[in-house]
């Protein structure tokens, strides 16, 4: 994936200190000149758990200690849980060069720049119903469709028209956020949002152009949060905060 490849190559160096596979989320923590920074992502399964199969992480058990940079080539596996070890991993070095951010989440940017204009989000955030009242329209887009969201291969009737569109990071992981992008009108203020979002300038060449993501401040409690199965509610009283990056 194009965007996975520029991701990768302006990765900084570094030496990979652990790796938490949760069952809700992925955290690599990595060092760099002394200083350590630890990068979530969605823990995706490929759903294949019989004994004997081939294993969802190949090389489970050998990671920590590995150069980061070899551990973020897993971020273009085609095996989903490695897959989301590389972005954790991608996600923690870009946190070394991310520059000023604030500490706003996605739900308060979308709500602030969507007001009265129409608005279209990929992934049901918990959200998106309080956004209903206070945009012009709203569009939901979905793998697996409840309620009012519309599936996911409305996209190219939708995003097209959409003043501010919302993407779920873990489209870096389910391979779609290339064709995504493309669907977007020049524009248009597209948001990049989730825990799994790298806090990587290199996404605003590719037409992002707010990057809402998040940062962990305490490594130790939230690694614990991790494999104890937290979702990111319960690991922002451990340590983890929003971080939102404009262009």
């Amino acid at each position: 994936m194009e965007v996975i490849d520029a991701l990768i190559r302006a990765a900084p160096a570094g030496k990979v200190r652990q790796v938490q596979i949760g069952l809700l989320w992925t955290a690599v923590v990595v060092e760099e000149g002394g200083a350590l920074r630890c990068g979530l992502a969605a823990t995706m399964r490929a759903g294949n758990h019989a004994p004997g199969r081939e294993p969802e992480v190949r090389a489970a058990g050998t990671l920590a200690g590995l150069p980061a940079r070899e551990l973020i080539e897993l971020a273009c596996s085609d095996h989903p849980t490695e897959a989301s070890v590389g972005l954790a991993a991608i996600n923690a070095l870009s946190q070394f060069s991310m520059g000023k951010s604030e500490d706003t989440s996605g739900e308060d940017f979308i709500t602030r720049g969507g007001t009265d204009r129409n608005v279209a989000v990929v992934g049901h955030f918990p959200f998106v119903e309080g956004l209903k009242e206070r945009v012009k329209a709203l569009w939901v887009l979905e793998l697996n469709p409840r309620g009012d969201d519309l599936p996911a291969d409305a996209a190219p009737d939708v995003l097209p028209r959409a003043d501010v569109v919302a993407i779920t990071a873990t489209t870096l992981l389910n391979r779609t956020f290339d064709g995504l992008i493309r669907l977007c009108r020049p524009d248009a203020q597209v948001i990049l949002l989730g825990p799994s979002t790298p806090l990587s300038p290199v996404l605003f060449d590719f037409g992002v152009t707010v990057l809402c993501g998040a940062v962990v401040d305490k490594i130790d409690p939230v690694l614990r949060g991790v494999s104890q199965g937290a979702n990111f509610h319960q690991l922002r009283p451990l340590g983890a905060r929003f971080a939102t990056i404009l262009k």
